[in-house]
């Protein structure tokens, strides 16, 4: 069984890797899904939590990569995710499969320097939800389930969207967790970031002047749908 799995997971490694060279499909995508939707279920859950210790220890630890440099961040997940480390050992050990300085090492590293932006901005997007209407929801025999879904997500829904956009403009801007986690593998694990330090490095800056232009249209792009959405909301509330 565990033969079955480690060629199913290095099957599913190249699969990946054929996928991010051939298809608009990249890290990018994953890491934001997985953001997005961890981060909604996380904010969520800690805005019906009860007990307000575990809440302020979950919510520091969960805000902590916001706040510490990337490169200490990138320690820790290479002291988790590393040859030695307790994750990267095991997959080692039972699946012949390194984490660290692999593709999905990139996706890690872009989730977790990311997840804070989402999680900070949906669960302050849930607290500002009128509770009188989830009560009025359970009144009416909604499911909680349905709650979140009809009623919380909803109205959080621009608040929301704007978490997602922050995140994944500081995904694509992330540097250091990434090179300490993934390195700068060209065609594996370079990300844009890396790429214009590689190039500049490299005393080819009219290549780095291209992917500078490449990240500012980006972040503009960014800054522009954020702008969007929060005057669309301002609108609806007069």
């Amino acid at each position: 069984m565990l033969t079955s799995f480690k060629s199913t997971l290095i099957a599913f490694d190249k699969d990946i890797e054929h996928i991010e060279n051939n298809t608009p499909i990249s890290a990018n995508d994953i890491y934001i899904t997985l953001t997005f939707f961890v981060g909604l279920i996380v904010a969520w859950a800690l805005v019906k939590m009860k007990n307000d210790t575990g809440k302020i220890l979950l919510d520091g630890i969960f805000t902590l990569p916001l706040v510490l440099p990337p490169t200490v961040v990138g320690f820790f997940l290479l002291w988790i995710f590393g040859v030695r480390g307790p994750i990267g050992s095991f997959f080692i050990d039972f699946f012949a499969y390194k984490i660290a300085f692999s593709w999905p090492a990139t996706v890690i590293a872009a989730v977790v320097m990311s997840f804070p932006l989402m999680y900070r901005s949906a669960r302050g997007a849930f607290e500002q939800i009128d509770s009188n209407l989830l009560d009025a929801g359970r009144t009416l025999g909604m499911s909680e389930w349905k709650i979140f879904w009809k009623v919380a997500f909803a109205n959080a829904l621009p608040g929301i969207l704007s978490g997602g956009i922050l995140a994944y403009a500081r995904g694509l801007g992330e540097f250091g967790a990434t090179a300490m986690l993934a390195g700068n593998i060209a065609g594996q694990t370079r990300t844009l970031p890396m790429a214009v330090y590689t190039e500049v490095a490299a005393g080819n800056m009219g290549d780095a002047f291209g992917y500078v232009i490449f990240i500012v249209f980006i972040a503009f792009i960014v800054i522009f749908i954020m702008d969007y959405v929060t005057l669309r909301k301002e609108k609806q509330w007069r």
